[in-house]
């Protein structure tokens, strides 16, 4: 979290018009240079989000936002935010990418591990050449397809979830429909157990085709890896040059406020 504290620097060639301040209308001209340097920090934190992530989802660089300051509180805090509702937590998303260490386990490998499937010490990713249709243009698995994949195996736990895929509706999977190519998921274990796809990556893979004879890795199962940090929120502030900033706006902001006065 990158916190904006208000630093009177480099107003030297504007005391005299701040000297026809008000304290009120002082007060308000501080408020709108310090607001102005965290608009700064803010568009500096999602630049450095787009340079060090790949491909950042439009949820993580809008979760960006600051709480401004006000003439009775000079102050403004630039982080990335919480709204509620489905989403992550995005503190949660970034926090291992500032601070390094283990992700946090994604809902659908939570489901697929209590459902037998994924083992534990393991988590899944996208193998490099997605399968058609179950990633997004940011390269993260769909949650429609990540849905359809767990009721597949019918992974869904919850009381009163009625997603499970049927009997029928799997066989209709594997056989195909007249607009999508037929289809079967199943898990391999690789070398960790033994069974006749041992000879494939641990993960849940498809096969198609006449006699399931075209085989695609879907969602590979992985050791649980680390983090290396990528971005450091006290530095962005620098990066932002944002005394400096603060400073030229701030007499921006005076010279504004005493040439209102007439």
């Amino acid at each position: 979290m990158t916190i904006i504290t208000l630093q009177f620097t480099g107003i030297d060639k504007v005391r005299a018009q701040l000297a026809r301040l008000s304290g009120p209308q002082a007060a308000d001209a501080y408020a709108k240079a310090i607001n102005d340097t965290a608009f700064q920090v803010r568009r500096t934190m999602q630049a450095e989000f787009t340079a060090k992530f790949d491909r950042p989802t439009p949820y993580i660089l809008r979760s960006v936002q600051f709480k401004g300051a006000t003439a009775a509180a000079l102050s403004a805090t630039v982080a990335p935010t919480y709204f509620g509702g489905k989403g992550v937590d995005p503190q949660q998303v970034l926090k291992a990418q500032e601070a390094g260490g283990s992700r946090r386990d994604k809902r659908s490998e939570v489901a697929l591990r209590r459902a037998g499937i994924l083992p534990a010490g393991f988590q899944t990713t996208i193998p490099r050449e997605a399968f058609p249709g179950s990633a997004d243009v940011y390269g993260n698995i769909k949650g429609s397809f990540i849905t359809q994949l767990i009721s597949y195996f019918q992974a869904f736990g919850e009381q009163g979830f009625r997603a499970n895929a049927t009997d029928r509706r799997r066989k209709a999977i594997g056989k195909g429909t007249a607009t999508v190519a037929g289809r079967r998921y199943f898990v391999s274990y690789g070398k960790l157990r033994g069974n006749r796809s041992s000879h494939l990556p641990p993960g849940i893979w498809a096969a198609s085709g006449t006699g399931g004879s075209n085989v695609r890795p879907v969602l590979m199962f992985t050791r649980a890896g680390r983090y290396r940090p990528l971005i450091a929120m006290e530095g962005i502030a620098k990066k932002a040059d944002a005394e400096n900033y603060l400073a030229r706006r701030l007499r921006f902001r005076i010279r504004q406020a005493a040439e209102a006065l007439g």
